[in-house]
């Protein structure tokens, strides 16, 4: 971590790169509140001791930590059983939405009382305090019913009130709101998007003046789910510029400090999704949530992984509709006289499908896993979510909409009904080209602080813009610094690669294990060659940064499906495992298709079209619309 006043290595290569003060500033700010979240996991639960770090930096890739063991019973599974069984009821009595499309207020009652609100609260607060893996799987499974019921669980309790509450709240506050959370008398939400802050949180414009007992909050909010009169929010303002967290009980009714701002949004149309605008709106003091050693930028962060992970999940349960919709679909739909199903392009694409729910089912498990362990799971996390809503996307247009055709775009169908709720997780909790580019960042840190860091300053003492290899003045400067480097390089390349595959990995798994543990370490030279070739430059080669941060993530992706899928015992599980690898490695590499992929792919559609694929296992088969009624068939005969 930068010592304090002393600019951290970023914020020395940015000025040394001639951005402007401001850019400097702002992105420091956004370093600061990193390095404080770091540090307030235990160090062997840190960034640098995570499985993906230690797997490119550590020359061994530590299998174990890529394997999570299975779900174990609890009696809290009663709990989840209750609330699928009142989502179930809702659905199939056609009871989901009140008079205005929007979540019903009974459901939201009737889920409250299955202790649904309650899932991540400790039991002292009257919640169950499940795992967060758990959890996760509980949300697709949920998904599968209903994914708008299913993410309010993830906004309620990942990136609303009830995690900062629950990681920085005093006695008192976690006291004051979370029995009354878990119970569901008020639902939360986390209001910090404003229209001009998105993605950059230090842009942040809502300020909250000192006032006696309290203070005044002023400013406006933008894309804020459960924003409507009643609800408890976390609130992100500047306070002294410096961003706070506050928890903040809206009013049952508008008034002249605080009004909703309504605007028309395609996305999660179910639910209550509105701007807020206040005006010297009062909060106590005692409301202020003050994280240790950091503002709330770090409390922002902290909850953004477990989001991300619970949007994996709701991915994959959404994915399984998809695919639950191709199986009659395929059947019915004929070209000159054969099924669509016999069809080896659609029966690609339903394999396809399968495996980008394998993936998504094991990202979830696994980064949920280590969030459990006490990892911070910036890295995972990054992963998953990435995986999760640009998998659903090409699912949603690439294989659902292609293959439905014109009936997609109908009212009342899958596509047509969800299409912006399909594509919207693309930009949820970070836009995910540029959590790539934060992925890289993070992955290339410890490296850069060690080695670069004290190149840059060195380059700074004398007025350098650059170093150069051939220039001996260069070289005798930067003598001390290049020693260093020099060693950990020579190291890193007579390093031998130690393996450690899982010996009795099923032998269709085993290969892509294999050649994920192969490649992990080598990323190691290719990260620390680009931060030589590129030095100040680095930061506005994005393009570049992103190509390398997607490549290591499909690597991690397959490890991770392959040691999953070899623990599910199931034939279709090991097959959609293996279609997803083969096309990500091919995708890594730039390999063409062979026939043994196709033929692959074949064998696991016939499974899916047999529903003898788990992942359809309690899911309905959808009605197909506007097909021929029985008297018009009839009368064509």
């Amino acid at each position: 971590m930068a010592e304090a006043g002393r600019p951290s290595f970023a914020e020395t290569a940015l000025a040394q790169a001639g951005k402007s003060a401001e850019e400097v500033r702002r992105l420091g700010a956004v370093d600061r509140a990193d390095e404080q979240l770091e540090a307030l996991f235990q160090p062997q639960y840190q960034t640098v001791n995570s499985p993906v770090h230690r797997a490119v930096w550590e020359g061994q890739v530590p299998i174990s930590m890529f394997r999570p063991p299975p779900p174990e019973s609890a009696p809290s599974d009663a709990v989840l059983e209750r609330c699928y069984e009142v989502l179930r009821n809702a659905r199939q009595a056609h009871r989901l939405w009140n008079a205005q499309g929007k979540v019903s207020d009974t459901l939201l009652q009737e889920l409250a009382e299955a202790g649904y609100w309650g899932l991540l609260i400790s039991p002292e607060y009257g919640g169950s305090g499940i795992p967060f893996a758990k959890f996760a799987s509980f949300l697709t499974r949920m998904a599968t019913l209903d994914a708008t019921i299913a993410g309010l669980a993830s906004v309620h309790g990942c990136i609303g009130a009830v995690d900062p509450l629950m990681t920085f709240g005093t006695p008192e506050q976690k006291q004051r709101f979370l029995p009354r959370l878990a119970r569901g008398e008020v639902l939360s939400g986390f209001a910090l998007t404003e229209p001009n802050a998105g993605s950059d949180l230090t842009a942040l414009r809502t300020i909250a003046r000192p006032v006696p007992g309290g203070f005044e909050i002023t400013g406006d909010k933008l894309f804020i789910t459960n924003a409507i009169p009643g609800r408890l929010i976390a609130l992100v303002a500047l306070l002294e510029n410096r961003p706070a967290v506050f928890v903040v009980e809206l009013p049952h009714e508008e008034n002249e400090h605080f009004r909703i701002v309504h605007y028309g949004l395609y996305a999660l149309a179910h639910n209550y999704n509105n701007g807020l605008h206040f005006e010297r709106f009062f909060v106590p003091a005692e409301n202020l949530l003050q994280p240790p050693g950091g503002d709330g930028l770090m409390i922002a962060y902290h909850g953004l992984n477990r989001g991300r992970l619970a949007l994996c999940a709701l991915a994959a349960g959404s994915m399984r509709l998809m695919l639950a919709s191709l199986i009659p679909w395929v059947h019915f739909r004929r070209t000159y006289g054969e099924p669509i199903g016999a069809r080896e392009l659609v029966r690609f694409r339903l394999a396809k499908l399968a495996g980008y729910i394998a993936a998504a089912d094991a990202l979830t498990q696994w980064g949920s896993w280590l969030l459990d362990l006490g990892y911070r799971g910036e890295l995972e996390g990054i992963i998953a979510k990435i995986f999760g809503s640009e998998a659903m996307k090409e699912s949603a247009i690439e294989i659902l909409m292609k293959t439905h055709g014109g009936r997609a775009f109908l009212h009342g169908h899958l596509f047509g009904d969800n299409v912006h709720d399909f594509l919207a997780p693309c930009i949820y909790e970070g836009e995910g080209q540029m959590l790539a580019l934060a992925f890289f960042k993070s992955l290339a840190k410890e490296h850069g602080r060690r080695f670069f860091e004290p190149i840059g300053r060195r380059l700074n003492l004398y007025g350098m813009k650059t170093f150069r290899m051939w220039n001996p003045l260069h070289v005798w400067r930067l003598r001390r610094e290049l020693w260093a480097y020099g060693q950990w390089w020579l190291a890193h390349r007579l390093r031998p690669h130690l393996v450690s595959y899982v010996p009795q990995l099923h032998r269709q798994l085993r290969p892509h294990a294999q050649w994920a543990e192969a490649v992990l370490p080598r990323y190691a030279e290719e990260i620390s060659a680009m931060l030589r070739r590129y030095q100040l430059r680095l930061a506005d080669r994005q393009v570049k940064m992103m190509e390398m941060s997607g490549r290591i993530q499909d690597t991690i992706t397959v490890l991770v499906t392959a040691l999953w899928a070899d623990r599910q015992n199931d034939e279709a599980w090991v097959l959609a495992a293996d279609v997803l690898c083969r096309e990500l490695r091919r995708r890594w590499s730039g390999s063409r298709l062979t026939d043994d992929d196709v033929r692959l792919a074949r064998q696991l559609a016939e499974l899916i079209l047999d529903r003898r694929f788990p992942a359809l296992d309690g899911i309905e088969e959808p009605a197909i619309l506007m097909s021929y009624t029985e008297s018009a068939t009839s009368s064509l005969i």
